[in-house]
């Protein structure tokens, strides 16, 4: 739609680039304002979370590279091109990387890791959204062919020159439908903070929920470079969908079952 907010002499600002912080900010303040609910120090969430956000953006990255590998190694070049650095990445990478580095803090800093994860959780939800709006405005993750009502065409040639997007053809909002449902995600995560009954319990819902979204949207999906399984019938993304249900679920029947006592709160770190 308006991949390009303005330049001023050789200086471009990205609508994605601008939503992408806008909602890392949010979702880093997020967490720690949740901090003190989950028995955890406000300081060590936040740079935790700054330690996460640089993790998720590699993460990001190397999937998307790893999902069109046959591409770019036949064109090494492009990993270090403009291209290379205005692509976003792929949400999922960035996740695994994000979720790597919680783990590795956790121990290193001797964190339990539930309560961690249940702080950033919402943050998570609501910055997805924003990054998802700052897709639309991109142009990328477009949706297949459509006739329907509310399909969208894309006429700005910054779009198809920076990420490929087809112009001029009725497309599903894709990006649109996972903002959407992400913003929906980030209301049931928070009403449920105010009701949690067991530790884990906000990430056992973000991954049940977001998974069925994901699952869900790459039905949707008509962009090329994501790997596609069984012949076509399903894409990676969507096993990786059903491998995070699955994880939710598990925690939320173990923590249903044992429900931990209210976490302490932490002393706060001099």
């Amino acid at each position: 739609m308006h991949p390009v907010l303005f330049r001023i002499g050789s200086l471009t600002l990205h609508s994605y680039g601008v939503l992408l912080v806008a909602g890392v900010l949010l979702g880093l303040w997020i967490a720690r304002r949740r901090a003190a609910a989950t028995g955890l120090d406000a300081d060590r969430v936040w740079n935790l979370g700054v330690y996460m956000v640089l993790a998720g953006l590699v993460g990001a990255k190397l999937w998307y590279v790893l999902s069109d590998w046959r591409y770019f190694s036949a064109n090494p070049g492009q990993l270090f091109s403009m291209e290379m650095l205005q692509a976003g990445g792929v949400f999922y990478g960035g996740f695994v990387g994000a979720l790597i580095t919680a783990v590795a803090y956790s121990q290193w800093a001797r964190l339990p890791f539930l309560p961690l994860a249940d702080a950033y959780m919402p943050g998570v939800a609501l910055g997805h959204a924003l990054g998802r709006l700052g897709c639309f405005f991109a142009g990328c993750c477009w949706g297949k062919e459509t006739e329907v009502a509310w399909g969208v065409t894309f006429t700005d040639p910054a779009a198809a020159q920076i990420v490929g997007t087809p112009l001029g053809i009725r497309l599903h909002p894709t990006q649109l439908y996972e903002a959407g449902a992400e913003f929906a995600v980030f209301g049931i995560l928070w009403w449920l903070t105010t009701r949690q009954k067991f530790t884990g319990q906000i990430f056992a819902a973000f991954a049940i929920l977001y998974g069925v979204v994901r699952f869900t949207n790459e039905f949707f999906r008509g962009d090329p470079g994501r790997t596609m399984l069984f012949d076509g019938a399903a894409s990676l993304m969507q096993v990786v969908s059903v491998a995070l249900i699955v994880l939710g679920i598990v925690l939320w029947l173990r923590g249903a079952r044992t429900p931990a006592a209210a976490p302490a709160r932490a002393k706060r770190k001099a």
